[in-house]
């Protein structure tokens, strides 16, 4: 798969829920519209919420990658 290459990363290993999903949003206001946001994120919790939680507020998920130690999620900031 060819997936174009994300504009910035943020590494949310070892950051509880709600906290990475306030950050998240946070990087992504900050960025132009368009922009592929790439955010490591740790199984269990993290994954179970931020994705829907993600989606609920109208971001695009472009992919969700598992590197078997956590999972990259790659986040679309709407235009």
């Amino acid at each position: 798969m060819n997936h174009p290459v994300a504009h910035d990363i943020l590494d949310l290993r070892g950051t509880p829920c709600p906290i990475n999903f306030v950050r998240i949003k946070l990087r992504l206001q900050q960025m132009s519209p368009g922009s592929l946001l790439e955010v490591w994120l740790d199984p269990g919790e993290p994954m179970e919420q931020v994705p829907d939680s993600l989606r609920l507020e109208g971001y695009e998920l472009d992919s969700i990658e598992d590197r078997s130690e956590f999972f990259a999620l790659r986040v679309k900031r709407p235009v």
